[in-house]
């Protein structure tokens, strides 16, 4: 019970305000030494964790962004061609060749590692994020499987290569597509929904303490009341940061005040020219009475 608890401070000290179920799965996670899956909308602070993770345990941070047509050598590793081509002239004019060159050119000194062989080479565990796993091709998980199932990866020229510190291991997923059963099987797992009301308030205390606590309730009841609308993109806890960020800078003690200012500052939670269109002066005016 102590650990998770913990560890939501560690996190709350910087900056990110965890519900209970993921720092549970966070601790979990970390103390079993298993890759941590975590589902949700695009915008919920899935990627952020990862980040005050890292920075809560001094940890690096490597991070794969997962991307359609991701491929071993760019996730994993790939070989120097340029300097092996450099290397092979050079031997062949100082008149070596054979077993000699081709051992040294496929050595590590002309190994380039990727985020996937970086984070199980490191001598400090770091916490390895995998961010939009979805976006990448199926194929792509079958990499996957040996680094999170035995933390090592094999390569032909130099053998296999084993951890000398297990990272920590975050994947995110938006839901783009289903997951493989194969790579849940080999994760702990947690759903990120939009932080409640509550929570949404503390975040804004956190990152944005200038602000007071009235205004600080009007923002996240006008946020919340967008998400609800019919929207192509509903605004995430970032976008909700800068809307505060914004009216903060501009001013504003109350978001009744003043119409125009209000509608201009929409520009920072509607990211697509239809949301914006649809969303008019009169919606703004009566979500922000609700919220006042």
């Amino acid at each position: 019970m102590a650990d998770w608890q913990t560890l939501t401070d560690d996190l709350a000290r910087q900056g990110y305000v965890a519900a209970p179920d993921l720092a549970m799965a966070l601790a979990l996670a970390v103390a079993l030494g298993r890759p941590l899956l975590l589902e949700g909308a695009a915008g919920v602070g899935k990627t952020e964790v990862a980040r005050a993770l890292a920075a809560a345990r001094e940890a690096r941070l490597i991070r794969l962004q997962c991307y359609e047509g991701l491929d071993a050598s760019h996730a994993i590793y790939e070989w120097n061609y340029q300097r092996q081509l450099l290397a092979i002239r050079a031997s062949a004019e100082a008149g070596e060749t054979g077993k000699a060159v081709e051992e040294r050119i496929f050595s590590e000194d002309y190994l380039l590692k990727r985020p996937l062989l970086e984070a199980i080479t490191q001598e400090m565990p770091p916490v390895l994020l995998i961010d939009e796993i979805d976006r990448a091709d199926e194929e792509f998980e079958a990499y996957l499987l040996e680094v999170l199932s035995d933390f090592q990866i094999t390569i032909p020229e130099l053998g296999t290569i084993t951890a000398t510190a297990r990272p920590i291991v975050i994947l995110t997923a938006n839901g783009t597509r289903d997951l493989s059963d194969a790579l849940r099987r080999r994760c702990l797992y947690a759903y990120v929904d939009y932080p409640d009301r509550a929570t949404e308030i503390a975040i804004i205390a956190s990152r944005c303490p200038q602000i007071e606590a009235h205004l600080a309730a009007q923002i996240v009841g006008f946020v919340q009341s967008v998400r609800k609308e019919e929207l192509e993109k509903k605004p995430g806890i970032a976008e909700m940061l800068d809307f505060a960020a914004a009216l903060a800078g501009l001013g504003v003690n109350d978001l009744t005040d003043d119409p125009v200012i209000l509608q201009a500052s929409l520009a920072t939670l509607l990211k697509t020219q239809r949301d914006r269109a649809n969303f008019t002066t009169e919606v703004a005016q009566r979500l922000a009475g609700v919220a006042a």
